[in-house]
């Protein structure tokens, strides 16, 4: 989460580039979403909203970050890759129940 919140705010210059910025937030926050999904498999509302929260927050944050913008855009993407991950690991645990 740190790592995230780092890229998310630092200059544009210090961001690591892996793929396109997109994809890069929506894997990001669909990974963060997964790992704390499997971690706390009882708690996987209060992890989505969370995620959400913490998407949208950080987004905000952007605004007073001298050379960085916010955008919804942004803001949804990372949503929805966390939403994603939350998502996956609700059914990867269903699956793990079952067998």
């Amino acid at each position: 989460m740190i790592f995230i919140a780092f890229s998310t705010l630092s200059p544009i210059g210090l961001r690591p580039h892996v793929g396109g910025p997109n994809y890069e937030r929506l894997f990001a926050f669909a990974l963060i979403g997964g790992l704390f999904g499997l971690a706390y498999p009882k708690h996987l509302l209060r992890i989505a909203i969370i995620v959400v929260g913490v998407a949208v927050g950080l987004e905000i944050l952007q605004m007073i970050i001298p050379g960085r913008h916010a955008r919804m855009f942004d803001a949804v993407v990372k949503a929805c890759g966390g939403m994603a991950g939350v998502f996956a690991a609700a059914i990867l645990n269903a699956l793990l129940r079952r067998f």
